[in-house]
């Protein structure tokens, strides 16, 4: 939308990723953090599907090598985890306010 509105290019995979990591830094513990900057590498690498809740299950399971009571303890409960991989996602596409022309 912004290369429209704005005439911008728009950002890549990586650079929303860069963008998104500099802007959560001080939002989550630092095991979320850990977390959600491996989810953030495999949005680069893989798309956008990585970042659909459905996914949110799978990348605990890989992260945590199968187990979800480990991810719970070091992320927090289900609903503090499933919050922190919402939340962060805004991040990724959030634009900087742009002045309008007078």
């Amino acid at each position: 939308m912004a290369f429209v509105a704005y005439a911008e290019a728009p950002l890549t995979r990586e650079q929303r990723a860069e963008r998104a990591q500099a802007a959560i830094g001080t939002q989550f513990s630092d095991k979320q953090l850990a977390f959600l900057t491996f989810v953030l590498a495999h949005y680069v690498t893989s798309g956008v599907d990585e970042l659909d809740e459905a996914k949110l299950g799978p990348l605990l399971k890989l992260k945590y090598n199968n187990s979800i009571a480990d991810a719970f303890a070091d992320l927090g409960s289900p609903d503090q985890v499933r919050n922190a991989f919402v939340v962060f996602q805004r991040h990724l596409y959030e634009q900087p306010f742009h002045k309008l022309s007078q």
